[in-house]
């Protein structure tokens, strides 16, 4: 296979793809709300600390997100970028909004659903990061193996972090990933509000435990 026998991926395409999944799992997540409980009781000690880990992860996510995206802006698929969180991971912004599905599942309570929350994600983004890279080494060539040979696809690697000293970014791109941010943190307080329902006789009761 040649490097010009690659097709390339559409940026735009690739981007609503990204952001229909991120709407569509939030829609998915509050919908689930209303059929599911959690195994732990509200304000027991154990959902509680279950609900203080996911919102660090959510917040993590969105951080990390929007820390990626300084970096990429709206070069995302046109240039190679390999410092600051690129230098670390290959997919910086998939790795950071598996780690925000996954704490949306410990914020509802259950590790069940954090599991197959970040299983989900990881599997979606895996299959979208595969084409990206199709496209990248159609696009870049050698230098892209380059790359790929010294940075994990997906997990970080702290110990290869390197940067430079000038950074560009689009305040366009930053916005838009700040707007899907929000899909991430509005979660929280949505649970907050169904339990709140469920508690006091407003909501049906739940069909499913979740552990």
């Amino acid at each position: 296979m040649t490097y010009a026998s690659l097709k390339p991926v559409s940026e735009a395409f690739m981007q609503r793809k990204r952001l229909i999944f991120v709407r569509l799992a939030a829609v998915i997540a509050v919908l689930l709300l209303f059929l599911t409980k959690p195994a732990l009781n509200e304000g027991s000690n154990g959902h509680e600390t279950l609900e203080f880990f996911g919102l660090c992860l959510v917040v993590a996510c969105v951080a990390g997100r929007l820390w990626s995206i300084l970096y990429v802006g709206g070069r995302k698929n046109e240039e190679l970028v390999s410092t600051g969180p690129f230098s670390m991971t290959q997919n910086p912004l998939y790795f950071f909004s598996t780690l925000g599905a996954a704490g949306i599942g410990l914020i509802f309570g259950s590790m069940l659903a954090a599991l197959a929350l970040g299983l989900a994600s990881f599997f979606i983004f895996r299959v979208t990061a595969r084409k990206e890279a199709e496209y990248l080494l159609g696009k870049f060539g050698p230098a892209y193996l380059a790359y790929i040979s010294n940075t994990p696809r997906f997990w970080p690697n702290p110990l290869l972090y390197r940067d430079n000293d000038e950074l560009q970014f689009s305040t366009r791109a930053l916005k838009r990933t700040f707007h899907d941010g929000l899909y991430f943190l509005a979660i929280f307080p949505a649970i907050e509000l169904i339990e709140y329902f469920r508690e006091t006789g407003l909501l049906f009761p739940a069909f499913v435990t979740l552990y």
